[in-house]
């Protein structure tokens, strides 16, 4: 295992360390302070060098067997934990973020990389299908034709400011796209590069013991959005994947399309994740329905891509009582730290933001008692000022909500239409309030990724069903999920073998099934326990 406490500031690229060149520093954002030591900020050279050993190793990697890949996954996940509270100490200065957390976030990215092992031992990463000669066929005879899926090539994520742990280093892409037989490059995020790095030496630890070649994993850390370009623009990068801000996805997904061969950026980027109050559900739990919103609204600060921050209700006496009990719980939240000064300060200019586009604050929460600190805070508007002012839409990162008040259900089911793709929608109703989730529902459908009934959007589980996706600009492509098994699917392509010589044929197609992996006969699913013949 790692010494948890070995953090240099170097960038790991492959098996070597590069220990010298610009360097900065991470910042503790509840103090204002920064943190020792200084990391190294990569660049053209450092992204060359880790694409060219990225793309030396791909033939190989991608050719490992399943169950060697899931080990490696598995591994990643032992050496995580052996971190112990050294990563969660760290991570902890790093973003402001509480230990209990942080250490959710952690048994979340170890069971993450194990949900992917266990995925891809069962053949979630091949999904073989094969399709019988019938050379008897008139007018013309069909071949044999088997298909199964391999990895697209190196793979470029970028880690995430809100996840230190599950969507950073060794998170959902990362964990997707190792399993899909592509390596990774990451590159780390700067607001917590210590943490990055120790989760970085993680990785390499258990590659090393899986005798995987070194550019399999590489890490650069840095500050510029020269580093982002040039890693997106290298072109033996074969994808990305990204979570961050609208502009920076879009930047990113502009220089993937402007190259000679351009490339799939899977960027989720921009999300208020409307809930709807229908009204015999508001009128039965407005009370209860505050509290519950304001708890996920404040849930860290707010920062969290399913923050509710789209709150649809019907004016009457029920949207009263609950603009009364979420009013009084937003100014008994107290203000909370922020992960970088970056996010504080587009914070506070989003909340003006609103009040100048016509939204009334309702309620603040409580003074800032340190820098970087966020005040929850929330806004009421009418439905026909939503839907004349565009402004009242954009996303504001944090503990903001704006809650939009409408005549009618009519008017509930337009404002719907008007909102923009989202990560999740959410409805609150009682059995009365079914024909009207009935109108809503075919709308949301084309306007989320997943849809709730009376939960709240904060919270995503890792499973097998989860989309944690949505029409742009949640995303830049609403066919695809970031969490859950389905997310292995950004980073395979499938290839069809025509009549090859049993003997030339891979593993996964094979006659006989040798893998016993589940496969799909002519249209018929076979147990990975039988083989054609028995079938």
């Amino acid at each position: 295992m790692i010494e948890a406490t070995g953090i240099t500031g170097a960038l790991l690229i492959g098996s070597r360390e590069v220990t010298e060149g610009p360097a900065f520093r991470a910042v503790d954002p509840a103090r204002g302070a920064e943190i020792e030591p200084a990391f190294v900020e990569a660049g053209p050279a450092d992204v060359a060098e880790a694409a060219a050993l990225a793309a030396q190793a791909f033939p190989f990697y991608r050719a490992t067997a399943p169950a060697a890949r899931a080990a490696f996954l598995d591994g990643i996940a032992t050496e995580i934990e052996a971190l112990g509270d050294a990563l969660i100490e760290r991570a902890a200065r790093e973003t402001g973020l509480p230990a209990a957390r942080l250490q959710g976030e952690r048994a979340r990215t170890c069971g993450q990389l194990r949900l992917f092992a266990s995925w891809i031992r069962d053949g979630g990463a091949d999904e073989p299908r094969l399709d019988s000669p019938l050379p008897e066929r008139t007018p013309l005879p069909r071949a044999d034709l088997r298909l199964r899926h391999i990895g697209i090539g190196p793979v470029a994520v970028f880690g995430a400011s809100n996840f230190p742990l599950a969507f950073s280093v060794a998170g959902g892409d990362t964990a997707s796209a190792l399993a899909a037989g592509c390596p990774v490059i990451v590159k780390g995020h700067p607001a917590h590069p210590g943490t990055s790095e120790l989760v970085g030496r993680a990785i390499r630890a258990a590659m090393a013991k899986a005798g995987l070649p070194e550019g399999v994993f590489s890490l650069l850390t840095g500050t510029s959005h020269e580093l982002g370009g040039a890693l997106v623009g290298d072109p033996r990068v074969a994808a990305v994947g990204f979570t961050g801000s609208r502009a920076g996805g879009l930047a990113l997904c502009r220089i993937a399309a402007a190259r000679p061969v351009p490339i799939p950026v899977y960027a989720e980027m921009s999300s208020i994740n409307p809930v709807f109050l229908l009204p015999a559900a508001l009128e039965s739990r407005a009370e209860a329905l505050a509290a519950g919103f304001v708890g996920s609204l404040t849930l860290g600060a707010g920062q969290f891509c399913t923050n509710p921050g789209l709150v649809i209700a019907i004016e009457g006496e029920g949207l009263a009582r609950f603009l009364a009990g979420a009013g009084a719980a937003v100014e008994a939240a107290p203000a909370a730290t922020m992960l970088t000064p970056g996010i504080a300060g587009a914070y506070g200019k989003g909340v003006a933001a609103l009040a100048e586009a016509g939204a009334t604050e309702i309620a603040r929460g409580g003074a800032e008692t340190g820098p970087n600190a966020c005040r929850p805070a929330l806004f009421v508007a009418e439905a026909a000022s939503f839907l004349a002012e565009p402004a009242l839409s954009h996303e504001v990162f944090g503990a903001s909500s704006l809650v939009i008040r409408c005549r009618d259900a009519a008017e509930m089911v337009q404002v719907a239409r008007a909102v923009e793709g989202q990560l999740t929608a959410t409805l609150h109703l009682d059995v009365a309030d079914h024909p009207l989730a009935a109108q809503l529902l075919p709308v949301l459908e084309e306007k989320a990724g997943r849809i709730l009934a009376n939960g709240w959007p904060t919270g995503v589980e890792v499973c097998h069903a989860m989309v944690h996706g949505g029409p742009f600009p949640a995303t830049s492509d609403p066919r695809s999920t970031s969490v859950g098994t389905l997310a292995i699917r950004r980073f395979l392509r499938p290839v069809c073998y025509q009549d090859l010589p049993e003997a030339l044929l891979p593993a996964a197609v094979k006659g006989g099934n040798p893998l016993r992996l589940p496969r799909l006969l002519d249209g018929k699913m076979i147990a990975a326990t039988e083989t054609e013949a028995e079938k």
